[in-house]
């Protein structure tokens, strides 16, 4: 939650017109609510580069900038920063476009000579409040106890909103469904304590190994799974080779019992060849299947 007498609320401006930054300024200094920090950038691709390096409370976002125009320019910033409460401020007064924006995530949708200072600062307060406690709310049906990581209902339930977004912005993305080798042996033969911490283990690997953008979820089990918007074939098996080195590296250096070890399989969504979620899940559950059964094919050999 934050403290407003701890430090001021950090709201990022995303706005192609800085016309009325210097009145913005001064009402949040002068607001008598607390102070707010105003930082500003007028286009989305700059936007995305800096909430990428978080410390951003909330985003005051126009809808129509110089590289994203509409909805679209919400539902980009919002899935690339889900856990970051948006307020839309735009020009342009659209009930459609105000209704798809609330319903995809956003907080507010407020129309510029509309509303004062005050009761945009407000509004800036209410959205960090309600988007803390729907937060709350939802991690308790959607994030995996264990891992932290998102469940099989959060997997789902996101999953299906990044490829909306892919399907509607012509956009690709890459999913990437894994599971644990020789999970099974691990918990019979050291028990489920050790177990868990190999589970932990390998959350902190994908986190590391992804970008924070990227959907990753434990659906259950030693399975685990990661949805990447805009990463191409190459980029997704450039991916995993990355996660492969960064797992060889912690068992060279780690006194556990165990080795990490994960069969990969990668599906891929293309605007020409269009497929629903479970589709992508089928496709490369297969392929892990493919290449878990050829390791214990050549463990047996072995």
């Amino acid at each position: 939650m934050i403290d407003p007498v701890a430090r001021p609320l950090r709201v990022l401006l995303v706005e192609e017109d800085p016309e009325n930054l210097d009145e913005l300024r001064d009402a949040f200094a002068t607001t008598g609510q607390g102070k707010l920090q105003l930082e500003w950038v007028e286009e989305l691709s700059q936007a995305l580069e800096r909430l990428s390096l978080g410390g951003v409370d909330v985003v005051l976002l126009d809808l129509h900038l110089p590289d994203s125009e509409g909805v679209a320019t919400f539902e980009r910033a919002y899935a690339f920063s889900p856990d970051v409460p948006f307020v839309v401020l735009t020009g342009v007064e659209d009930e459609g476009e105000a209704v798809r924006t609330v319903q995809g995530g956003a907080q507010d949708y407020l129309v510029k000579g509309e509303v004062d200072e005050r009761l945009l600062i407000r509004s800036l307060r209410y959205a960090v409040e309600r988007h803390r406690l729907l937060s709350a709310l939802r991690s308790l049906a959607l994030i995996d106890d264990l891992t932290g990581l998102y469940n099989r209902r959060g997997f789902m339930d996101l999953g299906a909103q990044h490829l909306n977004l892919a399907r509607r912005s012509g956009r690709s993305l890459s999913l990437m469904y894994m599971d644990l080798d020789w999970f099974k042996r691990i918990n019979d033969t050291y028990g489920h304590h050790v177990g868990d911490r190999c589970l932990l283990k390998l959350a902190e690997v994908l986190r590391n190994t992804f970008r924070g953008s990227d959907l990753i979820a434990r659906p259950g089990g030693d399975e685990f799974a990661v949805l990447a918007l805009e990463a191409s074939g190459e980029d997704a098996e450039a991916l995993v080779s990355r996660l492969r080195a960064r797992l060889e590296q912690l068992n060279a250096g780690d006194d556990e019992p165990f080795t990490l070890s994960v069969s990969v399989g990668v599906a891929r969504y293309e605007d020409r060849t269009p497929k629903e979620l479970r589709d992508l899940l089928a496709e490369a559950d297969a392929a892990m299947y493919e290449e878990k059964s050829e390791k214990r094919r050549e463990a047996r050999l072995s």
